[in-house]
C-alpha cells in the first residue's frame, strides 16, 4: 500500500489539520505529515504545488489528492477499517458524524472571535451572545454523548468525533469559556491524550505568528 502523507498548517493554529492529524494519530494509523506554514498575507503559494485548491489539509495517498477534513477521515477510516476510526455501534457511529458534519458546517460565532492558538496562556475573552449560544450547544452534545457512554470520550473510547471538537477543547480552555465540571474533565481527557499531547508539543515550537489568529 502506498504511503499516506497528510500536509498540514500552522499546528498552533490550524485547527482543521489538527482534525483529521489526530483522528489518523490516534487510531495507529501510519502516515507522514509535512507543515506548510500560512504565514503569508492570503495563505501561502507552496500549497498550489501539491493542491489545487490551494488549501490544508491535504491526504496524498499514491497519486490520490483528498481535501477536506471529514472528508479525509471518512477515507481513511474505510481504508483502516480495523483501527476502529468511528464508533462500532451503528447509532453511535450514527451521532459521530452528526455531530462532526454539526462542527464542520456550525458555530461560526466562536470559531471567528476566538481562533485556535494553543500557545496563548489562559485568559478570558469578552464575547457576544452568539457565541455563548455556540458554547451552549457545544456542552449539550457533550453532555448528551458523554451521558449515552460514560466517557471518558464522546463514545467511550476516542474516536473521529472527538477530533473534530478538538479544537473547540483548545478554544474553552484558552479563551476561559466554560467551568462546567462535565466539560473540564471531558477536555481533559482530550488534552491529555499522547496524540493531542504530541501535536501540542509540535506546535510548541514553532516560530511562526499569524496576527489575525493572536485574539
Amino acid at each position: 500500500m502506498a504511503q499516506l502523507k497528510l500536509y498540514v498548517g500552522n499546528k498552533n493554529y490550524s485547527s482543521w489539520s489538527l482534525r483529521p492529524w489526530l483522528a489518523m494519530k490516534a487510531a495507529g494509523i501510519d502516515f507522514e505529515d509535512e507543515v506548510i506554514p500560512f504565514d503569508f498575507a492570503g495563505g501561502n503559494p507552496a500549497i498550489k504545488a501539491v493542491s489545487e485548491v490551494g488549501r490544508v489539509p491535504l491526504l496524498v495517498h499514491g497519486d490520490f489528492r483528498l481535501w477536506e477534513s471529514l472528508a479525509i477521515i471518512d477515507y481513511v477510516a474505510e481504508l483502516f477499517p480495523d483501527k476502529r476510526v468511528w464508533p462500532d455501534d451503528m447509532r453511535d457511529r450514527a451521532l459521530a458524524r452528526a455531530y462532526s458534519l454539526e462542527m464542520a458546517t456550525g458555530f461560526r460565532a466562536l470559531r471567528n472571535a476566538c481562533p485556535m492558538n494553543l500557545r496563548r496562556p489562559r485568559k478570558a475573552l469578552p464575547v457576544g451572545d452568539d457565541v455563548r449560544a455556540d458554547v451552549a450547544r457545544i456542552e449539550r452534545i457533550w453532555s448528551d454523548a458523554l451521558g449515552r457512554s460514560g466517557g471518558p470520550f464522546l463514545f467511550g473510547e476516542f474516536s473521529a468525533a472527538d477530533a473534530m471538537y478538538a479544537p473547540v477543547v483548545n478554544r474553552f480552555d484558552a479563551y476561559m469559556l466554560t467551568e462546567k465540571p462535565q466539560s473540564r474533565a471531558y477536555m481533559q481527557s482530550v488534552a491529555d491524550h499522547p496524540a493531542f499531547q504530541e501535536w501540542a508539543a509540535g506546535a510548541a515550537v514553532e516560530t511562526w505568528i499569524v496576527a489575525e489568529d493572536e485574539a
